[in-house]
């Protein structure tokens, strides 16, 4: 568990396989104005995460951003009956087995919005994603939109490939094949990429790679300037 604002944690997990890559995994939790925690893409749980989140808050919220960072929601349901879990429309349609609340595509006043701020990032058939900014630290949150690896879990081939996609640091960006399906709907991705630009985060914390903690916007406009 790493402090890297107030009130906005990171937790580090194991990394999972995917794509024949070893994708790191991360949350976000925040301590919202009610003293609620707000679990962005929960790793998974264990003993020591439990112990420590005991001495942050209640968690009261889970969210599934997107598609692919579902795992481990249906454990922490379990152990926290009382959280209230929400995703996109592609993960609730997914994940058939998962009650959820609300779909972060619907327009709605949401419980963390005195903190938090949300754009649905769409324009892609492959995936949309949910990204969110908190407004008192500036921190900016997304899941897999921007993914830069360092590369030190990977070896050689596995560096040539990272490379290949875009996903190695300090040159992170969204993956290429991601990228190439939005290519009838540029417009669209811009639109959010413009409120995203608009909240002029200071940090940028993704689920794989290395946070941004210095020049955010610049590395942000670099990210994102396939959409240009």
């Amino acid at each position: 568990m790493r402090n890297i604002a107030e009130n906005i944690w990171i937790f580090d997990g194991k990394a999972v396989s995917f794509l024949t890559l070893p994708f790191t995994t991360r949350m976000t939790v925040t301590r919202l104005s009610t003293g609620e925690l707000w679990v962005h893409s929960p790793i998974e749980l264990n003993a020591i995460i439990r112990d420590q989140l005991e001495q942050l808050g209640a968690v009261k919220y889970l969210i599934a951003p997107n598609h692919l960072h579902h795992l481990f929601l249906a454990d922490w349901l379990l152990a926290y009956p009382d959280a209230i879990c929400y995703g996109t429309d592609e993960v609730i349609k997914k994940r058939s087995d998962i009650k959820f609340e609300h779909s972060l595509n619907l327009e709605q006043n949401w419980p963390w919005s005195i903190d938090i701020e949300q754009v649905l990032f769409t324009g892609s058939r492959l995936m949309e994603e949910c990204v969110f900014f908190h407004k008192g630290s500036g921190v900016l949150i997304v899941t897999d939109l921007v993914e830069n690896f360092p590369g030190t879990d990977f070896n050689s081939w596995q560096r040539m490939v990272a490379k290949g996609v875009g996903i190695l640091a300090p040159n992170g960006k969204m993956p290429l094949d991601w990228r190439l399906s939005f290519a009838l709907k540029k417009s669209e991705a811009r639109s959010h990429l413009s409120v995203i630009l608009g909240w002029q985060p200071k940090i940028v914390v993704m689920s794989h790679g290395l946070i941004i903690e210095h020049e955010a916007v610049a590395f942000l406009k670099r990210s994102f300037s396939w959409l240009h």
